[in-house]
């Protein structure tokens, strides 16, 4: 992926700015200035940019709980500060902004201001050796090589020469920074899904109104009733909530071979904590298949059984079983409870 060309700016040293990182600062420092500039701001009290870095990692860290690495500062700063101010994981990006703008903990003061030292002045070591701090301001503040922006004690102000660049290109720019972050994580996270939605996409849920009528509902009624597999209450048509077995804070999906009726009460304090594969996957693994099952028979072409073929070359009984879908998903439990999901305690 390649910047927009501009034959007046040092485009190329922007781009290289990502080129080698050991945290993710940098990504979230350049998607906080762009933040800014895209409402017209070009001069940046540095306090409100940590802010927005805090503010913009927030559901990645703590809703999807992907790891930015262990000698990561940002990632420690959020859940200290979402300790000190009290601040919920799903809390919206705008209310974080303002508690914390108005937040008088010193420890929060304190851990915000940690990436002062860190990376104002070493995002522009593409311009200039950047290494020496008080050097890096100096030559910032008078816009050595092009720098995009110089260096306050306070603030930052944004080279006039760039804003307009800046603000017309605002969203390629975010996309090239989130392709490059979200490279750096995957290798932190080799083994989690989805990690690109996972830096932009809020912890907002679908209803599942498809998959309870057209599928769920029909099974059920099939059926007359099931069991949850959590509670052993008996679920019928129009009583129940379909739950996602592996949080979806952690598969980011609504495939239905991860979908299943459970007891609404359960449900809703369920949250996105992990099964006991010991006590729940037998119970959770026969339920699905009976689905399929009947799925098959009454309604061979429903769309939802084609979501099944990334588990199973097919849904023959030969092929659907349990070894193959405890392989598949004991896995994904595993990793998740080691990113930071806690399980059940029935």
């Amino acid at each position: 992926m390649e910047l927009p060309y501009q034959p007046d700016l040092p485009v190329n040293l922007l781009a290289a700015c990502f080129n080698k990182t050991s945290a993710t600062y940098k990504f979230y420092w350049f998607l906080a200035i762009l933040s800014k500039v895209e409402s017209g701001v070009v001069t940046i009290n540095k306090k409100d940019l940590f802010i927005e870095m805090i503010a913009h990692s927030w559901f990645t860290v703590n809703y999807f709980h992907v790891s930015f690495g262990k000698q990561d500062k940002l990632q420690h700063a959020i859940e200290t500060i979402k300790g000190i101010e009290g601040l919920t994981i799903d809390l919206n990006r705008d209310k974080i902004i303002t508690q914390l703008s108005q937040s008088n903990s010193r420890e929060t003061g304190r851990q915000l201001n940690y990436f002062n030292s860190e990376v104002p002045h070493r995002f522009l070591s593409p311009w200039f050796k950047a290494e020496d701090m008080s050097l890096a301001y100096k030559q910032s503040q008078s816009f050595t090589n092009n720098c995009p922006y110089a260096l306050y004690k306070e603030h930052i102000e944004i080279n006039p020469s760039w804003v307009s660049y800046l603000q017309s290109n605002s969203r390629i720019l975010k996309d090239f920074c989130y392709w490059n972050l979200s490279t750096y994580l995957q290798t932190k996270n080799p083994n989690v899904p989805d990690i690109p939605n996972k830096l932009i996409k809020l912890p907002v849920r679908k209803a599942l109104n498809s998959q309870r009528k057209h599928y769920w509902d029909i099974v059920i009624g099939e059926l007359g009733k099931v069991d949850c597999i959590y509670t052993n209450k008996a679920l019928q048509v129009g009583n129940y909530a379909v739950e996602h077995f592996v949080p979806y804070a952690f598969v980011s999906h609504d495939l239905i071979w991860n979908l299943i009726p459970a007891d609404r009460s359960f449900n809703s304090t369920k949250s996105d904590r992990l099964p006991l594969l010991n006590t729940h996957f037998d119970r959770f693994f026969t339920l699905q298949q009976t689905a399929v099952e009947i799925i098959q028979h009454k309604l061979p072409n429903n769309k939802f059984l084609e979501e099944y073929l990334s588990i199973f070359p097919n849904l023959n009984p030969i092929y659907f079983n349990r070894d193959k879908f405890f392989e598949h998903i004991q896995p994904l439990v595993t990793i998740a409870s080691n990113n930071g999901f806690q399980y059940l305690h029935i």
